[in-house]
């Protein structure tokens, strides 16, 4: 019964919210689902690739392999010459970086547009909450408490998708550091062999 009195709530909330308010639910609604698919695709990609790099790198550090195993990232690029070089194991490891990281730019938008987009809702709901207000004799804390903190909706909205997005993105950074990482001890340890 609770529930069904909420979901009224909402609806008439909706019924009652101007076009542009509508817009800056459904963009950060778009926004929000965006920053979860980024996530979980990006995490999942970047996970798979740490822990193939680990596995190569275990493998040169015991001795068990002298090149990385075929499915790292690095192995094309050496398999594409005679003698390993630094300039082609960087970039090898530039090039795997920027595949892994794809998207971080759209998280990092996110993070800083959609606090502004919320307040954008909220000062629009504001200004026809005072419209509204302005055709009426009295208005009292009662009747435009409730209006403006309806207009806030969009605030919050937008602070939450930034919060989420804002922390997926260094999430991901930290990730991509740890592959980066993996990617260029393996590099040193194979330009080492070479060396000797």
């Amino acid at each position: 019964m609770e529930s069904l009195s909420k979901l009224g709530s909402l609806l008439d909330y909706f019924i009652s919210s101007s076009a542009i308010t509508i817009f800056v639910l459904l963009l950060l609604s778009i926004y929000f689902i965006t920053t979860f698919w980024v996530f979980i695709d990006r995490y999942r990609i970047i996970n798979s690739r740490i822990s193939s790099e680990a596995r190569s790198l275990k493998a040169l550090y015991t001795g068990q392999s002298k090149s990385v195993a075929s499915n790292s990232l690095i192995f094309t690029y050496l398999s594409r010459v005679n003698v390993p070089n630094k300039a082609i194991l960087q970039a090898a490891s530039s090039d795997a970086i920027r595949v892994s990281t794809k998207g971080l730019t759209w998280l990092s938008i996110i993070a800083a547009t959609s606090p502004f987009i919320g307040l954008f809702g909220t000062v629009i709901g504001i200004l026809e909450t005072f419209s509204k207000l302005g055709g009426q004799s009295s208005a009292s804390l009662s009747v435009v408490a409730p209006a403006i903190s309806e207009a806030l909706i969009a605030t919050a909205a937008g602070i939450a998708v930034a919060t989420f997005a804002y922390t997926f993105h260094l999430i991901l950074k930290r990730k991509a550091y740890e592959l980066s990482s993996l990617l260029a001890s393996q590099s040193e340890v194979i330009l080492s062999q070479v060396e000797e």
